[in-house]
C-alpha cells in the first residue's frame, strides 16, 4: 500500500501575527515554524499506523522552499519512509493543490491524507482541490479510518451525531481530531530520519489567478466591563447597545 501524507509548515501557535509594510504578506521575522498539527498528529500518525498494520510505504510531501526540510525530517522521524519536497512557494491553495496532484498522479498512491486544515490560513481547501484534479472521492474531517481489502470505512462528526461512510481506494481524505494520537519522535526515529531519502521535485507550470491583496488584523478586543449586581438597568443597556454576537 502506498500512502501519501501532505504536510504544511506553519507558524507556531504562540507566534505573534504581523504583516509586511504593504499588508500583502505575513511577516516571518523571528517566527518559529512547526509542522501543521492536524497534518502531524492525525494524518501522518494514522498513515504510519496503517503501514505498521498492513504493510506498505508512507511518503511525506511538502510544497515549499529548502528551509522547510527541518520540518520534513520530523515527519521522517515520526515514521514516514521517504519524503518529497516540491521546490516552490505555496502561493495559493489552487497552486499548492496542482503541484501535489501532478506528483501524486505519477505515483499511483492508494490513499492521500491531509490534516483537516492548516492553523495559519484555516482554509481547508487543498485536499478537496487535489481530489478534484485526480477525479477521486474526497472525505473531509474524518475522525477514524479502517481498511479492509480495497474498502475503507470512515467516521466523521456531524451535527447531532456521527456519520459512517464506505469508499473504495484510491481516495483523498482530511483528518480531524480522533483519527490518531500524537507521537513524539524517539531517538531512533530522529537518527534514522537523517538517512531516509528526501527528494526535491521541480514544480509544474500553473497559471495561478489567485493572489493575496491585503491582510488585516482583527480589531483589538475591548476590556471586560464589570457591572454592580444591583445595577441591572446598566447591564440591560450595555447588552442592547454594545454587546455583539460573533
Amino acid at each position: 500500500m502506498k500512502l501519501l501524507v501532505c504536510i504544511s509548515q506553519t507558524p507556531d501557535t504562540t507566534a505573534k501575527v504581523s504583516f509586511s509594510g504593504d499588508g500583502t504578506a505575513y511577516n516571518a521575522d523571528g517566527v518559529q515554524f512547526i509542522m501543521n498539527p492536524y497534518d502531524e498528529w492525525y494524518a501522518l500518525v494514522r498513515a504510519c499506523e496503517l503501514k505498521e498494520t498492513l504493510g506498505g510505504t508512507v511518503v511525506a510531501l511538502n510544497v515549499g522552499p529548502a528551509a522547510n526540510e527541518t520540518t520534513i525530517r520530523k515527519a521522517l522521524a515520526i515514521g514516514a519512509d521517504e519524503a518529497v519536497r516540491i521546490n516552490a512557494e505555496p502561493k495559493s491553495a489552487a497552486y499548492t493543490a496542482k503541484q501535489i496532484a501532478e506528483y501524486a498522479r505519477s505515483q499511483n498512491f492508494d490513499l492521500i491524507l491531509f490534516g483537516k486544515e492548516t492553523i495559519d490560513y484555516n482554509g481547508a481547501e487543498v485536499g478537496a482541490m487535489v481530489a478534484e484534479y485526480l477525479d477521486q472521492p474526497y472525505i473531509s474531517n474524518a475522525t477514524s479510518l479502517n481498511l479492509s481489502g480495497n474498502t475503507a470505512t470512515l467516521d466523521r462528526d456531524i451535527e447531532g451525531g456521527t456519520e459512517t461512510l464506505e469508499v473504495d481506494l484510491p481516495f483523498v481524505l482530511s483528518a480531524a481530531k480522533g483519527m490518531a494520537e500524537q507521537r513524539i519522535p524517539n531517538m531512533r526515529g530522529i537518527m534514522t530520519a537523517r538517512t531516509k531519502p528526501l527528494t526535491e521535485v521541480q514544480p509544474v507550470a500553473f497559471d495561478d489567478n489567485v493572489k493575496a491583496v491585503n491582510f488585516t488584523l482583527p480589531p483589538a478586543k475591548a476590556g471586560v466591563k464589570l457591572i454592580a449586581p444591583d445595577n441591572m438597568d446598566e447591564l440591560v443597556r450595555l447588552l442592547h447597545e454594545e454587546a455583539k454576537v460573533i
